[in-house]
């Protein structure tokens, strides 16, 4: 504005400005360059020893800080490195935009601190914590483990110790640094922090996170570190509790779950489940992907735990009954858990058998536990029933809670089912241990869908389907009420490989047909339903479109290549794409009704109430007031029904109302939902403007949307599907993937396009840099467009969806960092670009066929025919043990 700028030492209830005024003249190749320096964190001698230093204005202060920029951006780079952030192409936004989400990848779920190299003196630090009683009684093999070893050596010593605690704990060791606390930061108990170090100066290792959030983040830091991936899937089942839920909070020292406090308005509990069986089953894939075989040997044998969380799901009855308020916190459970904690470790939390000992169950009862757990609650033709106080994913629609029915969690429900079914195909196994009350379930359940499988061809109507849920909600509920107040049974029963594999493929067989009848004659299909009950029946209705349904569908596996082209295409021409950034939201945006135009209860509708000329003689405005030109509104602290209820209730107390309210209450209820239609709520995404709100693009979901074309996209290349099929969705990933904010300048994303952003509402640019889960599949995605895959144990690049624009220019220094953490240089020509994989430097180049070239770190050299290595050269770089130290990837004519 040409005002010039005036000097200011202090400013009093305004923002501060840091601006230094200078004025001066620069000749060509010449540079002038200065300092911003804030600190934060220093005590009153430390601020004026700075102050000192910096007034000295001496080249030794420039030094040292030229020093440590350089030496935190190395370090930085070292961290991101580690994790395979690092790549060279010609496509310097592309490249960026990985190297930042991977950047905020480990900053949510963390990296591991030295590869595949762990000490002893952390392993007993994290047993000291975890069980104490288990580190004294195992002295022996503590004392026998070397200071330094590998994470495989660890496992193996345990496993031939076939000590069940001593396996899982060494399983569940990861030493992970740099992530941080995370969820949600306008809460006032997310104090974000990365701690690097502790008090002496040692580094220090640590994890913890929301149950939603660490989960994914570990996944795509998986592909970088193939060998810790059965210690994520034990991880995940031990948090899970034996009525097939988790914790709110999973950290190294173990779990945490959510209680209520009387003076704190945002205190609240309920069991979580979202997201529950799209992690796991991306995890279990991963395992087999690397590591074939090995999670199969787990599946029989009792080395898995359940988290002891003190909360009770209400009884079948109940829950019909009331589903919004579903769980019941049980401190005598709490304070049994605590006091176990208090004398051996975070253990204590596990569930624990009469005899003092945590039990332990196979890993074949802990995937049923959870599928039962989602059987108890499966509506046919409407899906998975959400009664647990908890929203389906990221609070968007948590007003469903309750009364919502998600078809997202039967789509992945399929996939989880098809996994499980591949592993118990693949164990060999003729049986199964189960405890009795698991198995006694089990075979009930099976009864229960035996009973009424011949509606799968004629479909189920309002009577039958709740026949269905009665009788499986009825045997969870016995189950859960069993585990309760006797805990899991001692007793165990072999389980026939038969019956399994024909219950699994029952399941399917019913998840296929909601999953079909749950398609849109717009070509979408529904994500979340809502339940209506009276005396005998469930009735479904529908919501709006959602983005996140399509995902599922397209995830799930569900629908072939053909049939998801076709999906894609319909979600293009729906409601769901926003034009001005050429990507998708959540939910179809609408108009908001004026608040003048709502809470306006017809006329006619009060005419007949006696109730209500009752309570007007009376001056009582407790149900409906009325303006001054005679118009009826419901009285404003009756937010929702069960309040007005309420309200009912309390007039009937006075014996000349009570007629009249037991008369009328029912129709000033309808009367209420009419005005209201609050049964079709969903929640913040609903009524909100911003995160996941109306006319939001949330990003995560729009990644997750562009991972799943991608999935689905190799999944039909894989099954040999027609060239246009393939060509199509091929087009559609590119189309998604251009719309992502990387790809834009700032003035269109409104924010710095090389950064990871929460959402774009509709009126402003990109929000909440970082804070968000799209960074792991977007990290996914890249591989995918890079061609890395793992299949049965064997590396393979084939990159079709790579375009050919990425290819260098001219030739380019590769900076990179090897598996034991040093900056190394490596020269790439043109025509080629390079990346790291498990911190292997690899580079791709056009050639006239495909082949791979090995260069070892002994100087020899190998040459592979075609684009996959066998299992034992991919075996050397899923370890990271340094003998390969660099792939050639020769091209023919794969990337696009």
């Amino acid at each position: 504005r040409g005002i010039p700028i005036r000097f200011e030492e202090e400013s009093r209830g305004v923002r501060c400005a840091f601006f230094v005024e200078s004025s001066f003249k620069l000749n060509p190749n010449e540079k002038k360059s200065w300092y911003m320096v804030a600190d934060v964190g220093l005590n009153s001698a430390e601020v004026a020893s700075l102050n000192s230093e910096l007034a000295a204005l001496s080249d030794t202060v420039t030094e040292k800080l030229e020093s440590d920029i350089y030496e935190g951006s190395l370090l930085l780079d070292r961290i991101v490195g580690f994790s395979d952030g690092i790549q060279k192409s010609e496509d310097i936004k592309t490249t960026a935009h990985h190297y930042t989400n991977v950047l905020f990848n480990v900053m949510r779920g963390g990296i591991f601190s030295n590869g595949y190299w762990i000490d002893r003196s952390d392993v007993l630090a994290f047993f000291n914590v975890r069980n104490r009683k288990a580190l004294n009684e195992n002295a022996q093999f503590f004392a026998s483990l070397p200071e330094k070893m590998l994470h495989a050596e660890f496992v193996d010593r345990a496993l031939k110790s076939g000590n069940a605690t001593l396996i899982r704990l060494c399983y569940e060791y990861m030493p992970l640094m740099f992530g941080r606390r995370h969820g949600d930061p306008s809460r006032p108990w997310n104090h974000f922090s990365i701690n690097l170090k502790n008090e002496d100066g040692s580094l220090k290792l640590d994890y913890q996170g929301n149950w939603r959030d660490i989960f994914q983040n570990w996944e795509a830091l998986a592909w970088s570190y193939p060998d810790y991936a059965e210690s994520m899937v034990f991880a995940f089942l031990n948090a899970t509790t034996a009525d097939g839920y988790n914790p709110y909070r999973v950290m190294r020292n173990g779990i945490e779950w959510e209680v209520l406090e009387e003076d704190n308005p945002w205190s609240n509990i309920g069991y979580w489940s979202d997201h529950q069986v799209i992690y796991l089953v991306k995890l279990l894939e991963l395992s087999k992907k690397f590591n074939p075989q090995q999670l199969e040997s787990f599946l029989n044998m009792a080395l898995f735990s359940h988290a002891d969380v003190p909360y009770r799901i209400s009884d079948y009855t109940e829950l019909l009954k009331d589903p919004y308020h579903s769980i019941r916190f049980d401190k005598e459970a709490e304070e049994r858990a605590l006091a176990r904690w208090q004398e051996i470790g975070n253990d204590g939390k596990l569930l624990w058998n009469k005899h003092g000992e945590v039990v332990h169950v196979t890993m074949m009862e802990k995937l049923l536990s959870l599928l039962l757990a989602k059987l108890g609650n499966f509506l046919p033709e409407g899906g998975i029933w959400m009664n647990t106080q908890r929203p389906e994913w990221n609070d968007a629609n948590n007003a469903l809670a309750g009364k919502g029915l998600s078809i997202v969690t039967t789509a992945y429900l399929y996939r989880f089912m098809n996994v499980v079914s591949d592993l118990l195909a693949n164990s060999n196994l003729e049986n199964f241990k189960l405890t009795k009350t698991v198995q006694e379930e089990l075979f009930a359940m099976n009864n229960v869908l035996e009973k009424y499988q011949l509606f799968l061809e004629s479909g189920f109507d309002d009577q039958t389907r709740r026949m269905v849920l009665d009788e499986l909600g009825t045997i969870a509920a016995r189950t859960r009420n069993e585990i309760y107040e006797n805990g899991l049974s001692e007793e165990q029963i072999n389980v026939p490989a038969d019956f399994l594999a024909g219950f699994f493929n029952r399941i399917k067989k019913y998840l296929r047909q909601t999953l079909s009848v749950n398609k849109r004659e717009d070509g979408l299909y529904h994500a979340y339903n809502v339940i209506h009950f009276s005396e005998t029946t469930a009735s479904i209705s529908y919501l709006e479109e959602m983005l996140e349904g399509q995902v599922a569908i397209l995830s799930s596996g569900f629908l072939d290549g053909a049939e998801s082209l076709q999906l894609i295409r319909s979600v293009r021409a729906s409601r769901l794409y926003r034009t001005d950034q050429h990507s998708y939201i959540l939910y179809p945006d609408h108009q908001v009704t004026r608040f003048s135009k709502k809470n306006i209860v017809p006329a006619n509708e009060v005419e007949n109430l006696r109730l209500i000329a009752a309570l007007e003689r009376k001056n009582n405005p407790s149900i409906l007031v009325k303006d001054d030109k005679g118009q009826w509104y419901f009285a404003p602290n009756h937010r929702n029904a069960r309040l007005l209820r309420q309200t009912l209730e309390h007039l009937a107390e006075d014996p000349d109302l009570r007629p009249l309210v037991e008369a009328e209450t029912e129709a000033i209820l309808q009367i209420y939902e009419s005005v209201f239609n609050h049964k079709y709520f969903t929640g913040r995404s609903g009524s909100f403007f911003g995160y996941e709100g109306l006319g939001s693009i949330y990003w995560h979901m729009v990644s997750k949307y562009l991972l799943a074309v991608q999935e689905t996209y190799f999944a039909a290349k894989a099954h040999g599907e027609d060239s246009e099929v393939l060509s199509g969705l091929a087009a559609a990933y590119q189309e998604i993937r251009a719309g992502l904010g990387f790809n834009k300048e700032p003035a269109e994303y409104g924010a710095f396009p090389s950064d990871p952003y929460s959402h774009t509402p509709g009126h402003a640019g990109a929000k909440q840099p970082g804070m968000t889960g799209s960074v792991k599949e977007e990290i996914l995605a890249r591989l995918g467009e890079l061609g890395i895959s793992a299949d049965a144990g064997r590396l393979s690049f084939a990159p079709s969806l790579l375009s050919k624009k990425e290819f260098l220019s001219e030739p380019a220094l590769f900076t990179y960092f090897d598996v034991i953490g040093q900056q190394k240089n490596l020269e790439i020509p043109a025509h080629s670009l390079a990346f790291t994989y498990c911190q292997v430097p690899v580079v791709y180049r056009h050639a006239e066929s495909d082949s791979l070239q090995v260069e070892f770190s002994n100087g020899k050299t190998a040459h592979v025919g075609g684009l996959t290595l066998d299992e034992n050269l991919s075996a050397m770089v899923f370890q990271r043990n340094g003998q390969i130290a660099k792939l050639v990837v020769n091209l023919q004519s794969h990337a696009e």
